[in-house]
């Protein structure tokens, strides 16, 4: 088939470990909100790596999400898009690329245009999983520092930005245990990423993240992977933050912090299994997800929240949850890329 693999890339002089000074409780919020700019963005290294995997059995050609895109894949016309584009600007972002091959008839990988823009509104996400009796923390997504006064949640609480991924706006500070501390990083989020913040009570069980990949009966659910906080810094509050994911954790030195496969009794393994799936396919996400989870003080199963354009560093001594799960399920890079693809270019009756 001819593939277009349509991405943004970071900027090359982006490196998160030159802009923050290595006592990471000295920096200021200007510094934290200008670091994480394009934490959801790829490096070459991982397009190049997909392109290389898709490369094995198809014709490539590279489009970046940009201003020019809906031109380029309208005169590429390509068979199938593999997207892993994240945007750049709006609550929409994610949706950009999709919505635009939608218009242009073009198949793609991964979910449609809907899926990608609520899951990345994470407020939204939770009213569904509500409705739905999935459970989920607590929540208040406010928008202003009124708003903010009024809640009525039980301390400690998650305070990030509604519409993030990658950790972007979750610091050590966003675990908060009183009234001040929550006006404080409330105002942070409201006024630096000018969106709502996201409250949530905190779950303190342990956590898991778990990879789909597949549609409907044949979505299989890889090995679940446990985030296990015993080795973090004492002083780094035990959440999978924006510190952690990209400053502790680097490939010289990644940090110990991932189970796969997680150690979990039979029962408790399928009743992640089960709340995973059902989060899957009522958010109507296709061909893969990255879903996180935590329990609750009664061990109960919770979702965090999804990500249906999961990382995927290639390089094995990288933490990325994704490939590392698909490694213990007996798949390389290669054929995890291509199962994405052969599961998206199934479910569009084009092989």
């Amino acid at each position: 088939m001819n593939v277009a693999l349509t991405f943004n890339v970071k900027p090359e002089s982006e490196t998160f470990h030159e802009i923050l000074s290595p006592n990471l409780k000295e920096e200021t919020k200007s510094a934290q909100s200008m670091v994480d700019t394009y934490a959801e963005w790829d490096t070459w290294d991982t397009i190049n790596a997909v392109k290389f995997a898709l490369e094995c059995l198809n014709e490539v050609t590279l489009v970046e999400a940009n201003h020019d895109s809906f031109e380029i894949l309208r005169k590429l016309c390509p068979d199938i898009v593999f997207n892993v584009a994240e945007g750049a600007y709006g609550v929409s972002r994610e949706a950009q690329i999709p919505a635009m091959l939608d218009m242009l008839g073009i198949p793609y990988t991964g979910s449609d245009a809907l899926t990608l823009a609520i899951c990345l509104d994470k407020a939204r996400t939770k009213e569904i999983l509500s409705y739905y009796k999935i459970p989920t923390a607590r929540f208040v997504a406010a928008e202003t520092l009124s708003e903010v006064l009024s809640v009525d949640l039980n301390f400690p609480l998650i305070v990030k930005p509604v519409s993030e991924g990658s950790s972007k706006g979750i610091f050590s500070s966003s675990f908060v245990t009183n009234k001040k501390q929550l006006a404080d990083e409330a105002e942070r989020i409201i006024v630096q990423y000018n969106q709502a913040a996201l409250i949530e009570e905190f779950l303190p069980g342990r956590e898991f993240t778990v990879a789909v990949i597949g549609n409907g009966d044949e979505s299989t659910v890889l090995p679940i992977i446990e985030i296990s906080y015993a080795n973090f810094p004492s002083d780094i509050i035990p959440i999978y933050s924006f510190e952690a994911k990209w400053i502790l954790d680097t490939k010289e030195n990644p940090l110990d912090v991932f189970r796969c496969p997680a150690n979990v009794s039979k029962e408790l393994e399928d009743q992640i299994k089960k709340t995973v799936l059902k989060t899957y396919n009522v958010l109507r996400c296709k061909d893969w997800s990255r879903i996180d989870v935590r329990l609750d003080k009664n061990n109960i199963p919770n979702i965090i929240e999804i990500n249906p354009l999961p990382g995927i560093l290639p390089n094995p001594e990288e933490n990325s949850c994704f490939p590392k799960a698909a490694r213990t399920a007996g798949l390389n890079y290669n054929d995890m890329i291509n199962k994405v693809l052969f599961s998206a270019a199934k479910r569009q009756n084009l092989i």
